[in-house]
Protein backbone atom coordinates (compact mmCIF):
# COMPACT_ATOMS: atom_id res chain seq x y z
CA UNK A 1 0.00 0.00 0.00
CA UNK A 2 1.56 3.37 -0.90
CA UNK A 3 -0.39 4.78 2.33
CA UNK A 4 2.16 2.09 4.34
CA UNK A 5 5.00 4.45 2.28
CA UNK A 6 4.56 7.47 4.28
CA UNK A 7 6.19 6.23 7.30
CA UNK A 8 9.41 5.31 5.86
CA UNK A 9 9.37 8.70 3.64
CA UNK A 10 9.66 10.80 6.73
CA UNK A 11 11.93 8.74 8.58
CA UNK A 12 14.34 8.95 5.82
CA UNK A 13 13.86 12.83 5.96
CA UNK A 14 15.04 12.55 9.35
CA UNK A 15 18.21 10.50 8.35
CA UNK A 16 18.97 12.92 5.44
CA UNK A 17 18.63 16.23 7.23
CA UNK A 18 20.68 14.67 10.17
CA UNK A 19 23.38 13.31 7.64
CA UNK A 20 23.69 16.84 5.82
CA UNK A 21 24.53 18.62 9.16
CA UNK A 22 27.28 15.77 9.81
CA UNK A 23 28.33 16.46 6.68
CA UNK A 24 28.32 20.41 7.08
CA UNK A 25 27.09 21.05 3.68
CA UNK A 26 26.59 24.86 4.50
CA UNK A 27 29.97 25.16 5.04
CA UNK A 28 31.05 23.18 2.27
CA UNK A 29 29.53 25.00 -0.06
CA UNK A 30 31.13 28.11 1.49
CA UNK A 31 34.57 26.55 1.00
CA UNK A 32 33.37 25.52 -2.24
CA UNK A 33 32.79 28.97 -3.74
CA UNK A 34 35.80 30.62 -1.76
CA UNK A 35 37.70 28.25 -3.87
CA UNK A 36 36.04 28.70 -7.39
CA UNK A 37 37.09 32.08 -6.58
CA UNK A 38 40.37 31.60 -5.90
CA UNK A 39 41.09 29.02 -8.88
CA UNK A 40 39.84 32.29 -10.61
CA UNK A 41 42.13 34.61 -10.15
CA UNK A 42 45.42 35.49 -12.74
CA UNK A 43 48.04 34.74 -10.96
CA UNK A 44 46.52 31.13 -9.55
CA UNK A 45 48.62 28.66 -11.87
CA UNK A 46 51.81 30.39 -11.14
CA UNK A 47 52.46 27.81 -8.45
CA UNK A 48 51.29 24.77 -10.05
CA UNK A 49 51.99 22.25 -7.37
CA UNK A 50 49.70 24.28 -4.86
CA UNK A 51 47.33 24.82 -7.59
CA UNK A 52 46.90 20.99 -8.26
CA UNK A 53 46.48 20.74 -4.16
CA UNK A 54 43.76 23.34 -4.20
CA UNK A 55 41.80 21.86 -7.57
CA UNK A 56 41.63 18.36 -5.69
CA UNK A 57 40.60 19.88 -2.43
CA UNK A 58 37.65 21.39 -4.72
CA UNK A 59 37.15 18.05 -6.16
CA UNK A 60 36.75 16.35 -2.94
CA UNK A 61 34.18 18.55 -1.74
CA UNK A 62 32.14 19.06 -4.70
CA UNK A 63 32.12 14.89 -4.62
CA UNK A 64 30.53 14.87 -0.79
CA UNK A 65 28.13 17.94 -1.58
CA UNK A 66 26.79 16.36 -4.42
CA UNK A 67 26.09 12.89 -3.72
CA UNK A 68 24.45 14.27 -0.28
CA UNK A 69 22.29 16.92 -3.11
CA UNK A 70 21.76 13.63 -5.30
CA UNK A 71 20.02 11.86 -2.40
CA UNK A 72 17.96 14.67 -1.41
CA UNK A 73 16.52 15.13 -5.30
CA UNK A 74 15.61 10.93 -5.50
CA UNK A 75 13.44 11.46 -1.58
CA UNK A 76 12.34 14.38 -3.91
CA UNK A 77 11.33 12.11 -6.45
CA UNK A 78 10.09 9.86 -4.75
CA UNK A 79 7.67 12.30 -2.43
CA UNK A 80 6.33 13.38 -5.72
CA UNK A 81 5.25 9.74 -6.87
CA UNK A 82 4.33 9.06 -3.98
CA UNK A 83 1.47 11.96 -3.48
CA UNK A 84 0.62 11.37 -7.54
CA UNK A 85 -0.38 7.79 -6.91
CA UNK A 86 -2.38 8.66 -3.58
CA UNK A 87 -3.87 11.40 -5.58
CA UNK A 88 -4.55 8.81 -8.50
CA UNK A 89 -5.07 6.33 -6.68
CA UNK A 90 -2.53 4.24 -8.21
CA UNK A 91 -1.12 1.29 -6.57
CA UNK A 92 1.00 0.64 -9.62
CA UNK A 93 3.57 3.19 -8.34
CA UNK A 94 4.31 1.66 -5.11
CA UNK A 95 6.99 -0.03 -7.02
CA UNK A 96 8.46 2.53 -8.40
CA UNK A 97 8.61 4.51 -5.21
CA UNK A 98 10.40 1.90 -3.00
CA UNK A 99 12.90 1.76 -5.70
CA UNK A 100 13.55 5.45 -4.85
CA UNK A 101 13.32 5.10 -1.15
CA UNK A 102 15.55 1.99 -1.77
CA UNK A 103 18.54 4.23 -3.82
CA UNK A 104 18.41 6.97 -0.89
CA UNK A 105 19.11 4.17 2.04
CA UNK A 106 21.93 2.48 -0.04
CA UNK A 107 23.23 6.44 -0.53
CA UNK A 108 23.02 7.00 2.66
CA UNK A 109 24.78 3.65 4.05
CA UNK A 110 27.59 4.75 1.94
CA UNK A 111 27.91 8.38 2.96
CA UNK A 112 27.83 7.35 6.89
CA UNK A 113 31.07 6.28 5.82
CA UNK A 114 32.28 9.60 5.10
CA UNK A 115 31.12 11.00 8.60
CA UNK A 116 33.18 7.99 10.30
CA UNK A 117 36.10 9.21 8.42
CA UNK A 118 37.51 12.49 11.06
CA UNK A 119 40.67 11.18 11.32
CA UNK A 120 43.15 14.27 10.41
CA UNK A 121 44.89 11.68 7.51
CA UNK A 122 41.70 9.89 6.87
CA UNK A 123 41.46 11.83 3.37
CA UNK A 124 45.16 11.18 1.80
CA UNK A 125 46.13 8.46 -0.39
CA UNK A 126 47.32 5.10 1.29
CA UNK A 127 50.67 3.28 0.79
CA UNK A 128 49.78 -0.54 0.83
CA UNK A 129 52.18 -3.20 2.28
CA UNK A 130 52.02 -6.90 1.72
CA UNK A 131 54.79 -9.41 3.53
CA UNK A 132 54.30 -12.76 3.53
CA UNK A 133 54.06 -14.94 6.43
CA UNK A 134 55.99 -18.05 7.12
CA UNK A 135 55.13 -20.61 4.55
CA UNK A 136 56.91 -20.39 1.51
CA UNK A 137 54.76 -20.62 -1.87
CA UNK A 138 51.55 -21.06 0.13
CA UNK A 139 51.95 -17.59 1.85
CA UNK A 140 53.35 -16.28 -1.16
CA UNK A 141 50.37 -17.37 -3.07
CA UNK A 142 48.04 -16.27 -0.51
CA UNK A 143 49.78 -12.65 -0.37
CA UNK A 144 49.38 -12.31 -4.78
CA UNK A 145 45.73 -13.05 -3.97
CA UNK A 146 45.33 -10.31 -1.18
CA UNK A 147 47.61 -8.07 -3.69
CA UNK A 148 44.25 -8.82 -6.42
CA UNK A 149 42.07 -8.38 -3.70
CA UNK A 150 42.86 -4.53 -2.81
CA UNK A 151 43.45 -3.83 -6.32
CA UNK A 152 39.82 -5.28 -7.02
CA UNK A 153 38.63 -2.94 -4.55
CA UNK A 154 40.44 0.57 -5.78
CA UNK A 155 39.06 -0.07 -9.03
CA UNK A 156 35.10 -0.37 -7.30
CA UNK A 157 36.13 3.16 -5.80
CA UNK A 158 37.83 4.56 -8.59
CA UNK A 159 41.05 5.02 -7.07
CA UNK A 160 44.32 4.50 -8.81
CA UNK A 161 46.90 1.23 -7.97
CA UNK A 162 50.52 2.44 -8.71
CA UNK A 163 53.11 -0.11 -7.92
CA UNK A 164 56.04 1.33 -6.18
CA UNK A 165 57.53 -2.31 -5.22
CA UNK A 166 56.80 -6.38 -5.85
CA UNK A 167 59.35 -9.11 -5.28
CA UNK A 168 58.28 -12.21 -7.04
CA UNK A 169 58.10 -15.94 -4.92
CA UNK A 170 60.35 -18.23 -5.77
CA UNK A 171 58.21 -20.71 -7.58
CA UNK A 172 54.47 -18.53 -7.61
CA UNK A 173 52.92 -15.83 -5.51
CA UNK A 174 54.55 -12.31 -4.17
CA UNK A 175 56.95 -12.25 -1.19
CA UNK A 176 56.09 -8.64 -0.96
CA UNK A 177 54.47 -5.63 -2.54
CA UNK A 178 54.11 -1.89 -1.97
CA UNK A 179 51.53 -0.36 -3.75
CA UNK A 180 50.57 3.38 -3.50
CA UNK A 181 46.38 3.66 -3.69
CA UNK A 182 45.52 7.26 -4.46
CA UNK A 183 42.18 8.65 -4.37
CA UNK A 184 39.99 11.07 -1.67
CA UNK A 185 39.83 8.88 1.54
CA UNK A 186 41.70 6.21 0.64
CA UNK A 187 43.87 6.09 3.83
CA UNK A 188 40.82 6.70 5.58
CA UNK A 189 39.25 3.47 4.33
CA UNK A 190 42.24 1.27 4.21
CA UNK A 191 43.49 1.97 7.88
CA UNK A 192 40.89 -0.92 8.80
CA UNK A 193 43.25 -3.82 6.85
CA UNK A 194 45.99 -3.23 8.82
CA UNK A 195 47.20 -6.40 10.70
CA UNK A 196 47.83 -10.36 9.75
CA UNK A 197 45.49 -12.05 7.46
CA UNK A 198 45.32 -15.80 7.85
CA UNK A 199 43.90 -17.79 5.12
CA UNK A 200 42.49 -21.89 5.78
CA UNK A 201 42.18 -23.57 2.40
CA UNK A 202 43.45 -26.89 0.97
CA UNK A 203 46.35 -26.04 -0.70
CA UNK A 204 46.55 -26.26 -4.53
CA UNK A 205 50.45 -27.04 -3.96
CA UNK A 206 50.32 -30.10 -1.89
CA UNK A 207 50.00 -33.46 -3.83
CA UNK A 208 48.39 -34.99 -0.55
CA UNK A 209 45.75 -32.25 -0.39
CA UNK A 210 46.24 -31.16 2.89
CA UNK A 211 44.67 -28.67 4.40
CA UNK A 212 46.81 -25.47 5.22
CA UNK A 213 47.23 -22.06 7.20
CA UNK A 214 48.90 -19.27 5.97
CA UNK A 215 49.50 -15.73 7.08
CA UNK A 216 50.25 -12.19 5.31
CA UNK A 217 51.06 -9.14 7.08
CA UNK A 218 49.18 -5.85 5.63
CA UNK A 219 50.99 -2.45 6.54
CA UNK A 220 48.94 0.81 5.69
CA UNK A 221 50.16 4.16 5.76
CA UNK A 222 49.05 8.17 4.53
CA UNK A 223 50.92 9.41 2.46
CA UNK A 224 52.10 12.58 3.50
CA UNK A 225 52.42 15.09 1.80
CA UNK A 226 56.18 18.43 2.25
CA UNK A 227 53.63 20.34 4.86
CA UNK A 228 53.61 17.65 7.55
CA UNK A 229 57.67 17.87 9.24
CA UNK A 230 59.10 14.69 9.39
CA UNK A 231 62.28 14.57 10.87
CA UNK A 232 64.76 12.66 8.98
CA UNK A 233 68.72 13.43 9.50
CA UNK A 234 69.66 11.53 6.19
CA UNK A 235 73.31 11.08 7.84
CA UNK A 236 70.90 8.34 9.65
CA UNK A 237 70.01 6.66 6.35
CA UNK A 238 71.46 4.08 4.30
CA UNK A 239 71.24 4.21 0.29
CA UNK A 240 71.84 1.21 -1.65
CA UNK A 241 71.30 0.79 -5.55
CA UNK A 242 70.71 -2.65 -7.07
CA UNK A 243 69.15 -3.88 -10.52
CA UNK A 244 65.75 -4.33 -10.64
CA UNK A 245 64.11 -8.01 -10.93
CA UNK A 246 61.07 -8.11 -13.35
CA UNK A 247 60.21 -9.09 -16.36
CA UNK A 248 62.79 -7.02 -17.80
CA UNK A 249 62.02 -4.24 -20.65
CA UNK A 250 63.72 -1.05 -22.01
CA UNK A 251 65.51 -0.10 -18.82
CA UNK A 252 64.14 -2.19 -15.97
CA UNK A 253 67.22 -4.64 -15.17
CA UNK A 254 69.91 -2.91 -17.02
CA UNK A 255 71.20 -0.42 -14.72
CA UNK A 256 71.16 -0.20 -11.18
CA UNK A 257 68.10 1.84 -10.35
CA UNK A 258 66.64 0.00 -8.08
CA UNK A 259 66.89 2.03 -4.46
CA UNK A 260 66.42 0.51 -0.84
CA UNK A 261 66.96 2.90 2.30
CA UNK A 262 67.39 1.49 5.45
CA UNK A 263 66.89 4.21 8.78
CA UNK A 264 69.24 2.97 10.78
CA UNK A 265 68.20 3.99 14.09
CA UNK A 266 64.55 2.57 13.77
CA UNK A 267 65.84 -0.79 11.70
CA UNK A 268 62.58 0.24 9.01
CA UNK A 269 63.69 -0.60 4.93
CA UNK A 270 61.55 0.91 2.27
CA UNK A 271 62.08 -0.19 -1.10
CA UNK A 272 61.29 0.75 -4.90
CA UNK A 273 62.06 -0.77 -8.04
CA UNK A 274 59.24 0.00 -10.41
CA UNK A 275 60.02 3.67 -11.60
CA UNK A 276 62.19 4.28 -14.96
CA UNK A 277 65.05 5.87 -12.94
CA UNK A 278 67.06 5.70 -10.07
CA UNK A 279 66.38 9.33 -9.13
CA UNK A 280 62.12 8.52 -9.34
CA UNK A 281 62.66 5.73 -6.95
CA UNK A 282 64.59 7.52 -4.51
CA UNK A 283 62.26 10.07 -4.60
CA UNK A 284 59.51 7.44 -4.35
CA UNK A 285 61.62 5.73 -1.69
CA UNK A 286 61.70 9.09 0.17
CA UNK A 287 58.43 9.56 0.66
CA UNK A 288 57.97 5.85 2.07
CA UNK A 289 60.32 6.43 4.40
CA UNK A 290 58.84 9.97 6.05
CA UNK A 291 55.40 8.18 5.65
CA UNK A 292 57.29 4.89 7.87
CA UNK A 293 58.47 7.20 10.41
CA UNK A 294 55.49 9.50 10.33
CA UNK A 295 53.52 6.30 11.53
CA UNK A 296 55.74 4.85 13.95
CA UNK A 297 55.28 8.69 15.43
CA UNK A 298 51.50 8.44 15.77
CA UNK A 299 51.35 4.96 17.06
CA UNK A 300 54.07 6.12 20.20
CA UNK A 301 51.17 8.71 20.55
CA UNK A 302 48.44 6.30 20.89
CA UNK A 303 50.25 3.93 22.71
CA UNK A 304 51.09 6.89 25.50
CA UNK A 305 47.61 7.75 25.48
CA UNK A 306 46.24 4.41 26.06
CA UNK A 307 48.58 4.11 28.91
CA UNK A 308 46.95 7.25 30.61
CA UNK A 309 43.24 6.04 29.64
CA UNK A 310 43.66 2.43 31.12
CA UNK A 311 43.45 1.00 27.67
CA UNK A 312 44.35 -2.30 27.95
CA UNK A 313 43.88 -3.52 24.02
CA UNK A 314 47.07 -4.39 21.96
CA UNK A 315 48.15 -1.64 19.81
CA UNK A 316 50.51 -3.80 17.63
CA UNK A 317 50.03 -3.61 13.79
CA UNK A 318 51.04 -7.30 13.91
CA UNK A 319 47.67 -8.56 15.51
CA UNK A 320 45.47 -11.14 13.70
CA UNK A 321 42.70 -9.12 12.62
CA UNK A 322 40.73 -11.30 9.79
CA UNK A 323 40.41 -15.19 9.12
CA UNK A 324 39.42 -16.43 4.91
CA UNK A 325 38.59 -19.99 5.54
CA UNK A 326 37.84 -21.35 2.02
CA UNK A 327 37.59 -25.05 3.53
CA UNK A 328 36.20 -27.23 5.38
CA UNK A 329 33.01 -23.96 4.99
CA UNK A 330 33.60 -20.63 3.41
CA UNK A 331 33.33 -17.41 5.94
CA UNK A 332 35.36 -14.18 6.32
CA UNK A 333 35.14 -13.25 9.66
CA UNK A 334 36.92 -10.01 11.27
CA UNK A 335 38.05 -10.95 14.86
CA UNK A 336 37.83 -7.10 16.01
CA UNK A 337 34.35 -6.53 15.08
CA UNK A 338 32.53 -9.91 14.62
CA UNK A 339 31.51 -9.23 11.15
CA UNK A 340 31.22 -12.24 8.98
CA UNK A 341 29.95 -13.19 5.47
CA UNK A 342 29.97 -16.60 3.95
CA UNK A 343 30.19 -15.02 0.54
CA UNK A 344 34.62 -15.56 0.49
CA UNK A 345 34.50 -15.24 -3.39
CA UNK A 346 32.98 -11.76 -3.36
CA UNK A 347 35.27 -10.92 -0.57
CA UNK A 348 38.14 -12.17 -3.28
CA UNK A 349 36.93 -9.63 -5.87
CA UNK A 350 37.15 -6.71 -3.53
CA UNK A 351 34.17 -6.93 -1.65
CA UNK A 352 35.65 -5.21 1.87
CA UNK A 353 33.27 -2.37 2.36
CA UNK A 354 31.20 -4.35 5.11
CA UNK A 355 34.45 -4.96 6.91
CA UNK A 356 35.29 -1.88 6.48
CA UNK A 357 32.12 0.15 7.50
CA UNK A 358 31.98 -2.34 10.69
CA UNK A 359 35.34 -1.49 11.75
CA UNK A 360 34.87 2.59 11.37
CA UNK A 361 31.80 2.09 13.47
CA UNK A 362 32.91 0.33 15.99
CA UNK A 363 36.09 3.03 16.21
CA UNK A 364 34.04 5.85 16.58
CA UNK A 365 31.79 3.81 19.00
CA UNK A 366 35.30 3.17 21.03
CA UNK A 367 34.46 -0.53 20.67
CA UNK A 368 38.07 -1.02 18.97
Amino acid sequence: MLEDLKPRLGELKEKLDHMGESLEIPRKEEKIAELEYKMGEPTFWDDAEAAQKINQELADLKSSVDKYKSLVSKHEDAETLLEMGLEEDDPSMEDDVKAELDAVAEGLEALQLEVLLSGPYDGNNAILTLHAGAGGTEAQDWTQMLLRMYGRWAERHGFTVETADLLPGDEAGVKSATLFIKGHNAYGFLKSEKGVHRLVRISPFDANARRHTSFSACDIMPEIDDAVEVDINMADVRVDTYRASGAGGQHINKTSSAVRMTHEPTGIVVQCQNERSQLQNREQCLKMLRAKLFELEMEKKEAELAKLEGDQQNIEWGSQIRSYVFQPYTMVKDHRTSQETGNVQAVMDGDIDPFIRAFLAAKANHEI
